[in-house]
């Protein structure tokens, strides 16, 4: 086969790129520089609706939050994705057995496989301030001073989601770092235990080398996934209360199908997708730079 040839096996993909990336893409981009309802016929206005963007309280408040989140969905996961991925891999693997190292990471890997309205709902049901489990096990304890509306009150609610999305996202990163553990040659650990290597020297000095393609990986993957989320949010808060919980994507879909402003709500979008091309591209060029 000539070489030109290989590209016919590109052609599918980039098909489906451009009907599904690239036209929508560009039809939200067009849309973002008009006045429309969703209906009718929409009315140029430039820039009128990033001008308005980038006065918008809302706006900056909800990129706030946004960065909350990534600590929560991309930092934080990370972290502790890549001590207990050491943990059960370097230490509960041997101790225990492979078998309940497994079941472990399974555990763990559960609430990604987890519907996010189901998941959403009986977090819910846990927080409820009147009936939920948390505020009940505060009181039967003696700390129910302690008992909070935890996704009702300003001062909580993003703590709370944040929370909430640790758990949701810590698995991820443990099968990702376990999975990368596989293929270390485990007679660098065999070394260093004999060698009198504590298994927090083992951590910094072989894990972590070992597995920094996959912290790459995962530190960009579960930074886009923290700067598009939306389904917890919408769950959970619906933005709320006030504003305490919006992020870009919930922002822009109340102004899409609540509010019909539609014009607007395709500037946030755009410019949420910018800003994950950015970081994407900083990803990936920090990458390259380190390996």
């Amino acid at each position: 086969m000539k070489r030109g040839g290989y590209r016919l096996y590109l052609l599918p993909s980039a098909v489906l790129f451009t009907a599904v990336i690239a036209v929508p893409f560009l039809m939200n981009l067009g849309t973002s520089f008009t006045k429309w309802t969703g209906v009718g016929t929409p009315e140029w206005t430039g820039l009128t609706n990033y001008t308005r963007l980038f006065a918008d309280a809302n706006f900056w408040a909800s990129f706030r939050n946004n960065v909350l989140l990534i600590v929560a969905m991309a930092i934080v996961p990370t972290l502790l994705g890549l001590v207990l991925a050491a943990a059960l891999f370097d230490y509960i693997g041997k101790k225990f057995g492979g078998r309940t190292a497994s079941v472990l990471r399974a555990a763990y890997y559960l609430p990604q496989v987890l519907p996010v309205a189901v998941a959403g709902v009986v977090w819910g049901w846990m927080l409820h301030p009147s009936y939920g489990a948390l505020n009940q096990i505060l009181d039967a304890v003696g700390l129910g001073s302690l008992g909070q509306n935890w996704l009702g009150d300003s001062d909580f609610a993003l703590a709370t989601v944040m929370a909430i999305m640790v758990w949701f996202q810590l698995g991820y990163p443990v099968v990702i770092f376990m999975a990368g553990l596989q293929r270390v040659d485990p007679a660098l650990y065999e070394a260093a235990e004999i060698d009198g290597a504590s298994w927090w020297r083992r951590f910094r000095h072989i894990t972590i080398p070992q597995v920094r393609q996959e912290i790459f990986v995962v530190l960009l993957t579960c930074t886009i996934a923290a700067l598009k989320v939306f389904g917890p949010i919408f769950v959970l808060t619906r933005g709320g209360p006030g504003k305490a919980t919006i992020v870009p994507s919930y922002f822009s879909y109340t102004n899409f199908f609540e509010k019909a402003n539609v014009g607007y709500g395709s500037a946030i979008a755009t410019v949420l997708a910018l800003i994950i091309v950015v970081v994407t591209a900083f990803f990936l060029r920090f990458q390259d730079r380190d390996s």
